[in-house]
């Protein structure tokens, strides 16, 4: 262990304490909650590095002994010394894992907009098929599920949804779904019985809060009223209570109908708007740095899909971690575990590759 590193990190912990006994930091929600997960990562790595530094002093010792052992006792000390060094791996590992940096959206809630692509109807279909399989993994999950918005489809389908998923581990299970599925099946418009092709796209957004993304109503803003209507065009009610929101600045637009009450439409459109910004901003902030990325890890080639559902063959694949499982139907019902656990191993050894990587430059 760096008796460097331990050291910066037990100044920089000092430095935080002061912060979290600073008025103007704990006025600040979003600036505290930045604060105190340091705060808390820096006492988690302290701890793995103060272990980490007895169990080199372990690993010395028993060196030593070794050396200085007699033939009767040699092998009990070579038992004792390669003991410590597996312990010293372990801890070495524990204390790499420590050092990627966390999800900043760890612990927020979740915003999910489903939304049928190419394939006419037997997409929209798909669509509800997805959003079918969420509400069910969100139950297993004990999530809170929120229907912000939906648009139905002819055949009961759906156009697009969008929905509000809460639960403290909702964006770290659920961050990797977004991207284009895509459907191979029968559809129900299809005499002939041929296998046909669809898509429908899914974007998971962290919810933002409203100190993170700064929204001048009246300048920034255009607000629409309009009566609600449902499939088909029939009135649902007869007071203009749908609400459709501009964002000037950048003409990104959101509308909500499903509530009855104009005030409900407009506070759950600009929850939908306020992710959405941030989720632009983060793009923003990501595209400055993506040549470099690319030149490091590639591209990724996963805007094309991400995941293919085969019903003849009962089959899923995600494509971005190589998994096929014969049990479409149980991914379906909401089992989505085994995949969704594959995406996270994958990000983390990337994660670590990446940090490795960057101990390796810094040498």
């Amino acid at each position: 262990m760096d008796a460097g590193r331990l050291q910066a990190w037990e100044d920089e912990q000092q430095k935080v304490l002061a912060q979290l006994a600073d008025p103007e930091v704990v006025s600040d929600p979003a600036r505290l909650r930045q604060v105190s997960r340091r705060h808390k990562e820096l006492e988690s790595l302290i701890d793995a590095g103060r272990r980490l530094e007895r169990a080199e002093d372990d690993v010395g010792v028993a060196r030593q002994m070794l050396a200085e052992a007699e033939a009767p006792e040699r092998e009990l000390v070579r038992v004792e010394l390669e003991q410590a060094e597996a312990a010293r791996a372990e801890l070495e590992e524990q204390l790499r894992a420590l050092l990627v940096p966390s999800d900043p959206s760890d612990g927020r809630d979740v915003i999910v907009e489903i939304r049928g692509a190419e394939g006419g109807e037997e997409a929209n279909l798909f669509a509800r098929d997805l959003f079918e399989m969420y509400r069910r993994y969100a139950e297993q999950h004990s999530w809170r599920l929120e229907v912000l918005s939906s648009s139905p489809s002819e055949r009961d389908g759906l156009n697009e949804v969008t929905l509000l998923l809460k639960g403290a581990d909702a964006w770290q299970r659920m961050k990797h779904e977004g991207g284009t599925h895509r459907v191979q099946r029968v559809p129900v418009t299809e005499s002939q019985g041929r296998v046909h092709t669809s898509a429908a796209t899914v974007t998971v957004l962290p919810e933002a809060d409203e100190v993170e993304v700064h929204i001048d109503p009246d300048r920034d803003l255009k607000v629409d009223v309009f009566r609600s209507t449902g499939p088909g065009g029939q009135s649902v009610n007869t007071t203009d209570s749908a609400v459709r929101i501009t964002h000037l600045p950048t003409g990104m637009v959101v509308s909500m109908q499903d509530e009855k009450s104009q005030i409900q439409n407009r506070a759950r459109a600009l929850q939908v708007l306020r992710a959405r910004l941030r989720k632009l901003e983060e793009d923003r902030q990501a595209a400055a740095q993506s040549e470099l990325r690319r030149s490091q890890v590639g591209g990724g080639g996963r805007s094309e899909k991400v995941r293919t559902y085969n019903y003849k063959e009962n089959r899923v694949t995600d494509h971005r971690v190589k998994l096929t499982l014969h049990k479409l139907d149980r991914v379906l019902a909401g089992d989505l575990d085994e995949i969704v656990d594959a995406l996270l191993v994958d990000e983390r050894e990337r994660q670590l590759r990446q940090a490795a990587d960057g101990a390796d430059g810094d040498r």
